[in-house]
């Protein structure tokens, strides 16, 4: 039998796949008994999930009787950006730090990953793996505090782009993804910055539009999926 941080690290996890995908989008609410049926699990260990995303920007409980997904406006969106293309500099002087070829094999394997999604026409999963080529870097980064602030960052702006976002190639991501390997591995700490900058730019460009407006999903059957994922 799975310990409860076992189970509160699964649902986490399967919950914020779910929130980035936009299976889940801004706004729809997360009443505990549903997640707690589908997770086995009680209440108390419920919150510490909410809690978890909560900390991660995901989800809003803020003076509310249920969770709901967040809903970042314009304004906020554009703050989130503007720390993270900050913070996502430090990680690139703390990469080039730390550079080996473990390192570039790490980060090619994961943009391969990028490209097979892509290939497949997996739009939503291809979208999940462009952030979280940003996390990987903050991992190899090799700066803790940094990989802990940019988990919270590289969630908020996915959920941002999930709102605000507008259709887009994801072999543009993929192609700033190359090029940014490229500059670690040469050691080119002010073309990694620059290059950092002009992709998170970029990226800020895609989203920041109308936001979109459907009606509410079917959460259980949400659940039901991406806890299959999960396990599986």
């Amino acid at each position: 039998m799975s310990s409860n941080s076992d189970r509160v690290d699964i649902a986490v996890t399967a919950l914020r796949q779910a929130i980035i995908e936009q299976a889940l989008k801004a706004g729809t609410k997360l009443p505990e008994d549903e997640i707690g049926r589908h997770f086995a699990m009680s209440r108390t260990l419920v919150r510490a999930v909410l809690g978890k995303l909560e900390a991660q920007g995901l989800v809003d409980t803020y003076h509310k009787r249920t969770a709901t997904v967040a809903r970042p406006s314009l304004e906020e969106a554009r703050d989130t950006f503007a720390v993270r293309r900050a913070l996502e500099r430090e990680v690139v002087k703390g990469v080039i730090r730390h550079w080996n070829a473990n390192v570039e094999k790490a980060l090619k394997a994961h943009v391969a990953e990028e490209e097979t999604a892509h290939a497949r026409g997996d739009v939503r999963h291809s979208t999940r793996l462009a952030g979280e080529f940003h996390l990987k870097l903050a991992k190899l980064s090799g700066n803790f505090l940094l990989e802990r602030y940019l988990y919270a960052l590289v969630s908020r702006c996915s959920l941002i782009l999930a709102i605000y976002g507008r259709p887009h190639s994801s072999e543009c991501a993929i192609s700033e993804h190359l090029a940014l390997i490229n500059a670690l591995r040469d050691s080119d700490v002010a073309a990694a910055e620059r290059m950092m900058d002009e992709h998170l730019n970029a990226v800020e460009s895609r989203a920041l539009l109308d936001e979109d407006m459907t009606a509410e999903p079917d959460i259980g059957a949400i659940l039901s999926r991406y806890v299959a994922r999960t396990l599986g």
